[in-house]
């Protein structure tokens, strides 16, 4: 996901996506505690993909808030 896409988004799909990575984030973590895990990267672009969403979602707010 790019940083230009995230920043088209609104709050609320913002959450929504949020909400949607966490999950994939805890199956993932799931699959490599069984041994089941094929594609390790994955684990790394969701954290950050994560990251990206919360710090748009905070530039967003404090925009908001001045």
């Amino acid at each position: 996901m790019k940083a230009s896409d995230v920043r088209a988004m609104t709050a609320d799909q913002l959450r929504e996506e949020l909400e949607k990575l966490k999950k994939e984030q805890f199956n993932l973590r799931f699959q490599k505690a069984t041994g089941q895990l094929e594609n390790t990267a994955r684990v790394r672009e969701i954290r950050r993909d994560i990251a990206r969403i919360q710090t748009t979602a905070r530039a967003q707010r404090a925009a908001e808030n001045q």
